[in-house]
């Protein structure tokens, strides 16, 4: 209905025009004035009001049939002045070329106007007295500045929808790039933590054909081939949509777990961060997967807190058994010095992780002072 509003109303508009200018010659009205004849008088107003239908449209176009019939037919006196049937047109298509007029449009439409108008006041005598000079064209030229006005809002309003759109597609880009980029790096991680795990499927493989007389030695090699296969192939289900690097030359180095928490907490301090570090539960044998999650997770918390943080007293680190799941949490109570709302690469990297293992995170402002990571991930029975 909205869509078509602006229709409805031009062409209410235009049957306006039209009977009021008909009832203008016809019956007459005290507006008529001078001499013409009746039914050239009324051609020329259904003409106009034909016109005034693509005055959105063709403002052009509309503003010059009207204006040309006026000087062409009234000059002549071959048409009555009319203020409903020729005025009141004269007045809507003059805003609607400032309005609706596009690139040299308005500014010729500008000059046709002017060119009737100055014309008329030399020509026409009913048009020479002071009152209605000023009269007519106070109205013209209110008109045309009040349409160039909404044009001039209507080209501002456009070029900041635009610009926002242009900034929600850049910020869009950026987040595709980002998680991209994080998922590249994970791939690249799983293709070391199964080729590890290959390497160990192959050791045990060989060791058990060593000790062929040995039953419970060849028992132990088979469960730990079955249950590093079997660690290897959950790693893989989950990455296997993943994108891999192309640069199959890329140098491979064994990946950190929770155990390397404590070095990055000792790099911190090194740093002049004041981080300190607990453990909570009952630490548990974790898949490779989530192991290396689980450092990623601490390590870009801790980044966050060194770039986005200032007047920190303190960051606590804890990492807890409990429930099934591993729960880590990274607090510091330092001011943000940067907008931190959960849209940078590093908690893109985070969400990633966690999401991938149906976990859950929490990454935002604590609600006391500074800033809280809170993963979950689950780990199941033991």
């Amino acid at each position: 209905m909205e869509r078509h509003r602006p229709r409805i109303v031009d062409l209410m508009i235009v049957l306006a025009v039209l009977l009021v200018g008909l009832m203008e010659i016809w019956v007459p009205f005290a507006s008529r004035a001078g001499g013409g004849n009746l039914w050239l008088s009324s051609a020329q107003v259904l003409i106009v009001a034909a016109a005034m239908v693509v005055r959105r449209t063709r403002p052009l176009i509309a503003a010059g049939v009207t204006f040309v019939l006026f000087s062409g037919l009234h000059i002549a006196e071959m048409t009555f002045l009319l203020f409903y049937g020729q005025f009141v047109p004269m007045v809507l298509t003059t805003f609607a070329v400032a309005r609706h007029g596009k690139y040299r449009e308005p500014y010729i439409g500008a000059a046709l106007i002017i060119g009737t108008m100055l014309l008329g006041d030399l020509l026409v005598p009913e048009l020479q007295d002071p009152d209605e000079i000023v009269f007519h064209w106070s109205a013209l030229f209110g008109a045309y500045a009040l349409g160039t006005w909404q044009r001039v809002m209507a080209n501002q309003a456009a070029q900041a929808r635009q610009r926002a759109i242009d900034a929600e597609v850049e910020a869009a880009a950026r987040a595709t790039t980002a998680i991209l980029e994080e998922r590249t790096r994970m791939a690249r991680e799983l293709h070391d933590v199964v080729a590890h795990a290959m390497s160990v499927i192959v050791v045990q493989a060989g060791a058990a054909q060593l000790v062929t007389d040995d039953e419970d030695d060849v028992r132990r090699s088979l469960e730990t081939i079955r249950s590093t296969g079997a660690n290897a192939l959950a790693e893989m289900r989950r990455f296997v949509t993943m994108l891999r690097d192309q640069d199959e030359t890329a140098l491979r180095v064994p990946q950190p777990g929770l155990s390397a928490v404590e070095q990055l907490v000792h790099d911190a301090r090194a740093n002049g961060l004041p981080v300190t570090f607990e453990v909570r539960g009952t630490p548990r044998d974790l898949p490779a997967g989530i192991d290396l999650a689980a450092y990623r997770i601490v390590q870009e918390a801790l980044t966050n807190a060194r770039q986005h943080a200032s007047g920190v007293s303190s960051i606590e680190v804890i990492v807890d058994y409990a429930g099934g799941a591993l729960h880590l949490g990274v607090h510091d109570d330092g001011m943000a010095v940067a907008q931190t709302s959960g849209k940078g690469h590093g908690l893109i990297g985070m969400r990633e992780r966690v999401q991938l293992y149906g976990g859950s995170l929490r990454a935002g402002p604590s609600d006391t002072r500074g800033f809280l990571v809170d993963a979950v991930l689950p780990l199941g029975p033991q």
